[in-house]
């Protein structure tokens, strides 16, 4: 209907311009909204106001000519001008009953679009370095992202879901020493654990299998590398380097071939694992992206030689540096180190080339918050390479603070202390979890009450929208009747005459506007607000005698078995949409 009402007021705005009845030419981005209060109306455009500089006239009276210049439209009662020149529309009665009809037959397909059909999109999320596995903070960014995928995908997107494998560089080298060491502790070596290694079980699980696997054959004595060291940080030291010490060591006593088993059987581990995890809490890849394949096809050498061609690189200090302070950043950054290894941004700026070499039309990255400095360099490079910097848009989700008896639970990846995505998805359900990660903007803080997810009453938002679906289901088992009854989808809709009902249906005639606004602004929340306020609605309605829906008047008992089988397949859509089950009982 936002579609049909801003037409309107666009052929208004044409012909004023067609009969130059006003000396400028008008120009607008017309906004139609759904008003708050509805006697103000159903819709509302300020579109005089935005106007009236360039018509040069007060825009009040500008939209008294909009009004006059406006075709008829069926779907429209009336027109008011508000305030200081506000127009307001007032919506059919009877076209929100119409929308049971549409609901009713297009059933699954009801608020899906072609918006966006033709156009390429891919989003990359989670993308967690394969170190250990995946925690509650990597579960909002994969609730996120997935939920947005489907929501592209609803307003006509092709998408793309890619994950982004960090399988190459420092922390992968900290992994690898980390599993050789907890294997030399299998083989009764005994040493202190570097305190910046990985801590996690997960490690001593890897050393487990290479140890069963290949017995001592990787052992070497403690007394063979734990020479020349320096000092630890609990002994004054810097951790940094001293890991760094500790990988050096660990690469030259097990040779490249040795070096190599470790590193592969951490990663295949881990990796698998995270796979494992988000299938089964309903995120799905269409592709899983290698960062070593950049340096193997040496996609990294290409990227870095086409800044030097543009001149956005140099030398100093005998590493290459990137001109990011050319493009606002605070500094310029290091492409090359003075011993010859690339860093982790030549190898983003590589896979940014990658990602506009195959052809999408729109690129969204889902960031972490703490990624918040890398955008401006990551902005640069594409626009150095000459790319459209405004076909990349960087989402950052900001931090999931998990809460167990009113208690903040301790998160520390490297340590080992943390709640893994699969433990929460075991205590609360993946319906739960992935409803509560969305419910919040995404960039806002999100406090995650394991109680509150797990309990059975109007408080849990997404118990209450199921519950809402359920009851539904239950009604129809009562009346005896099949959903599909013609005598249902036949109902005479006038019947519903009453404010609950009236309120049920403009709701259900929001939900395409909802999907395509949460689209739209790559904002999930939004279609969860309205999920919540459609179960509200019902739930309202059920607990009110007058509203009683098994009765005697056959006529307004199929119309009001209409009414809510409509807002069963509405609620249904929806939790599709975020991956969350509509269950037939609970």
């Amino acid at each position: 209907m936002q579609d049909q009402i801003a037409k309107l007021i666009s052929t208004a705005i044409d012909r004023l311009n067609s009969a130059g009845s006003i000396s400028a030419g008008l120009n607008a981005n017309v906004q139609v909204t759904r008003s708050k209060d509805k006697t103000h109306g159903d819709f509302a455009c300020n579109v005089a106001l935005q106007l009236a500089k360039q018509a040069q006239m007060p825009p009040r009276e500008l939209a008294e000519i909009l009004l006059a210049n406006m075709p008829e439209a069926p779907i429209v009662a009336k027109i008011e001008i508000a305030g200081p020149g506000f127009l307001n529309f007032y919506i059919q009665e009877n076209l929100h009953g119409e929308v049971l009809n549409s609901i009713l037959q297009q059933q699954a397909n009801y608020g899906l679009a072609n918006t966006y059909a033709g156009k390429k999109v891919q989003i990359e999320f989670v993308s967690a370095n394969p170190t250990g596995p995946l925690h509650v903070g990597h579960g909002r960014g994969a609730a996120y992202g997935a939920t947005i995928g489907n929501l592209l995908a609803a307003v006509g997107y092709d998408v793309q879901r890619e994950y982004y494998v960090n399988d190459a560089g420092r922390q992968i080298d900290i992994l690898s020493a980390s599993v050789w060491l907890r294997y030399l502790e299998l083989c009764d070596e005994k040493f202190t654990f570097p305190s910046n290694a990985y801590q996690g079980d997960y490690v001593w699980d890897i050393a487990a299998t290479l140890h069963r696997e290949h017995g001592d054959k990787y052992l070497h004595a403690t007394k063979e590398w734990m020479f020349d060291l320096p000092s630890d940080e609990p002994q004054g030291g810097d951790k940094e380097i001293y890991i760094d010490t500790i990988i050096q060591k660990t690469k030259a006593l097990l040779d490249e071939d040795g070096y190599e088993i470790f590193t592969n059987c951490a990663l295949e581990t881990i990796t698998n694992d995270i796979k494992d995890d988000l299938e089964l809490f309903g995120v799905h890849y269409d592709n899983w992206f290698s960062e070593k394949s950049l340096v193997t096809s040496n996609k990294v050498q290409a990227a870095l030689k086409i800044l030097d061609e543009n001149g956005y690189s140099y030398i100093k200090d005998q590493a290459v540096w990137f001109r990011s302070t050319d493009f606002g950043d605070e500094k310029d950054r290091v492409l090359v180190r003075a011993n010859g290894t690339h860093t982790y941004f030549a190898s983003d700026i590589a896979y940014h080339l990658d990602k506009y070499q195959r052809g999408f039309d729109r690129l969204i990255n889902i960031w972490g918050a703490d990624h918040h400095g890398y955008i401006t360099r990551i902005k640069a490079a594409v626009e150095a390479l000459g790319k459209d910097p405004k076909a990349l848009q960087i989402q950052l989700v900001q931090f999931a603070n998990l809460y167990k008896g009113g208690e903040k639970l301790a998160m520390s990846t490297r340590s080992g202390e943390f709640v893994t995505l699969r433990e929460l998805r075991k205590q609360v359900g993946k319906d739960a979890a992935r409803f509560f990660y969305v419910m919040r903007k995404h960039e806002q803080h999100l406090d995650f009450d394991l109680d509150l997810a797990t309990s059975q009453s109007k408080d849990n938002p997404v118990y209450y929208v199921q519950y809402a679906h359920a009851r539904i289901c239950s009604i129809f088992e009562q009346a005896g009747v099949d959903m599909q009854d013609k005598s249902i989808s036949d109902a005479d809709s006038e019947q519903l005459s009453n404010e609950h009902e009236k309120t049920i249906l403009k709701l259900l005639s929001q939900y395409p506007e909802n999907v395509s606004a949460a689209a739209e602004k790559l904002s999930p929340h939004i279609l969860v607000n309205y999920l919540r306020e459609v179960a509200n609605a019902l739930h309202s309605f059920y607990n009110e005698k007058e509203n009683q829906v098994l009765m005697d008047d056959i006529a307004l008992r199929n119309a009001r078995l209409k009414l809510i089988y409509a807002t069963k397949i509405v609620i249904n859509n929806g939790l599709t949409l975020l991956d969350v089950s509509s269950p037939q009982k609970m």
